[in-house]
């Protein structure tokens, strides 16, 4: 088990243990993207995604410097797999269930450069139209097992 310090809880370490389980990796201040965790922590009843934001600790050590700077494109970490933009939201909708499976495999058919052109309009105004924060989103005490730092 990881060294913890005082400040760490038990969920902390819980969620650290389970670091290799799929990752979703999204901005922390950004509105639509706390919208989506929030969409898939829902849907996600088996609890097989966890969550870290590409300004923590965790998008540091795992993802390149070119992925945590790039803010407008969410990362899907999978099986030591990286998936970016279209890709990593279509992977995370094939791990919800039978109904986003079927969404996913439609979404799949298009093209992903005509996928990532649509990802690429909606982030490029997700701030306009669905607000930034001053700071990352804290997560409840329920869901603070899922949120790696």
């Amino acid at each position: 088990m990881p060294e913890t310090d005082s400040a760490t809880t038990e969920s902390d370490v819980t969620a650290l243990e389970r670091s290799d389980a799929s990752i979703l990796f999204f901005d922390g201040v950004c509105g639509l993207c706390n919208r989506f965790v929030d969409y898939v922590i829902v849907r996600d009843t088996r609890g097989m995604i966890l969550f870290a934001p590409l300004q923590g600790e965790t998008a540091a050590a795992r993802l390149t410097a070119s992925d945590r700077e790039r803010l407008d494109t969410v990362v899907f970490m999978s099986d030591g797999v990286v998936f970016r933009r279209s890709a990593a939201i279509v992977r995370v909708m094939f791990r919800l269930g039978v109904i986003w499976k079927v969404a996913a495999v439609l979404l799949w058919l298009i093209p992903w450069p005509l996928r990532d052109v649509g990802y690429r309009i909606v982030s490029s105004s997700r701030y306009r139209v669905f607000g930034k924060k001053d700071a990352c989103r804290l997560p409840s005490v329920e869901e603070r097992q899922r949120f790696l730092p």
